[in-house]
């Protein structure tokens, strides 16, 4: 198996965000190239104009009836850990072709963080035969 971790986001959420830039972080602080394929809603976070917003969590990621986070969820923000993992190795973020169609987001209205427009034949290719995580 290849060292290349991939990741597919597909939450807009910010604790989802959050755990793909700390996975993305950490293989490239290890040396391990990343390609991250952003899909739908998590797409939708990295339009320029929503990338600095509250995006809120995840149902399972609250206490019970609230929309507090659990305890401990404290740390860098999402946006910041992906820019340190830029910073630390090889890291692509692809956005999803489809899902730009689908969502009418044109690449112009994307935060420059995202590289390039990709189809789901051309991550796969980048991806070889390393991991592919979906989150």
């Amino acid at each position: 198996m290849s060292d290349v971790l991939n990741l597919v986001l597909f939450s807009g959420t910010a604790d989802k965000l959050h755990a793909a830039a700390t996975l993305a972080a950490g293989a490239a602080a290890m040396e391990r190239p990343v390609n991250v394929l952003v899909q739908y809603w998590a797409l939708d976070a990295f339009r320029s104009s929503r990338i600095e917003s509250d995006l809120g969590l995840s149902f399972d990621a609250t206490v019970e009836g609230t929309k507090r986070p659990v305890k401990g969820t404290k740390s860098i923000a999402w946006l910041e850990a992906f820019r340190m993992a830029k910073e630390l190795g090889e890291m692509t973020i692809y956005a999803c072709t489809g899902s730009m169609d689908t969502l009418g987001i044109d690449f112009a209205s994307l935060d420059p963080i995202v590289d390039a427009e990709a189809g789901v034949a051309t991550f796969l290719m980048a991806a070889g035969d390393g991991q592919i995580v979906f989150i």
